[in-house]
């Protein structure tokens, strides 16, 4: 079980904790990561859940995508990209839209897709070391899949900051912008999540269900965009992948240098 990308428990409370554990790359995203995740989703789909609880293995929270992984995919079929793409975005959607409450708890980095993962979740309790970065632009990609997600976190003039510059903020700025509700210090992180976790379970669970949907349905990045407009962010994610620019800022991350937009093209 330690080698599974991501492990999950349930406690006799109906208490869910869903752990990414590829501390090794700072819990970046792979294929087997997101597989880990819907897998987790769909166990869980099956027990008596109250609450789900995420976090991640080791330093980090999670660093966004595996830029080895996303430079492997890139060179395939446009068909196998859209399909990680699509596997990518149904991960945060289908966290996005559980309608139990969802609980993240972020110590350390929280970039790229992380971002994405908390912005789907109902409350996020970051450690005061927490440091995030909406990051796709530096390498030539796009956040397409988890931008409804962000505008509903931020809203859009946050996020036409933050997803343009690529800038590394702190756990006290994502507060003030609204990315996270609340910042402890590292050590009190897990107490600080118990505490929430039992204001839930204080709750009736039908009527958090119900006040959850409803919250949704009003929201941009929940049931508000429909599927063809799901389908139109996948393919631009998936096609962004495959240009001459991302090419050059693949390579710019793995070469370790600033990336050569003049010369990359479109």
């Amino acid at each position: 079980m330690s080698a599974s990308p991501v492990l999950w428990s349930l406690d006799a409370r109906g208490v869910a904790t869903v752990t990414l554990n590829r501390p090794e790359v700072n819990n970046a995203y792979d294929g087997a990561l997101i597989a880990g995740v819907l897998a987790a989703i769909d166990d869980l789909s099956t027990k008596p859940v109250r609450v789900v609880v995420l976090n991640g293995n080791g330093k980090h929270f999670q660093a966004g995508a595996d830029l080895k992984w996303i430079n492997g995919v890139r060179p395939k079929s446009s068909e196998e990209n859209e399909a990680a793409s699509r596997a990518t975005f149904e991960a945060v959607q289908r966290l996005n839209t559980l309608l139990v409450p969802t609980v993240a708890l972020v110590q350390g980095g929280c970039f790229g897709g992380g971002t994405g993962v908390i912005s789907a979740c109902d409350i996020v309790i970051a450690a005061d070391n927490a440091l995030f970065s909406i990051t796709e632009v530096r390498w030539g990609l796009t956040a397409a899949i988890i931008i409804p997600q962000l505008c509903d976190a931020i809203g859009v003039r946050q996020v036409r900051r933050y997803a343009l510059t690529g800038e590394r903020f702190g756990a006290e700025d994502a507060r003030r912008i609204g990315l996270v509700h609340e910042v402890v210090p590292l050590a009190d992180l897990e107490s600080a999540g118990a505490k929430v976790v039992e204001q839930l379970l204080g709750n009736a669970p039908d009527a958090m269900a119900e006040t959850k949907k409803l919250a949704m349905e009003s929201s941009f990045g929940g049931m508000g965009v429909d599927d063809e407009a799901y389908k139109r962010l996948v393919h631009l994610h998936s096609a962004k992948r495959q240009t001459a620019e991302a090419a050059e800022g693949l390579a710019s991350f793995a070469e370790k240098r600033a990336g050569r937009w003049g010369s990359a093209g479109a």
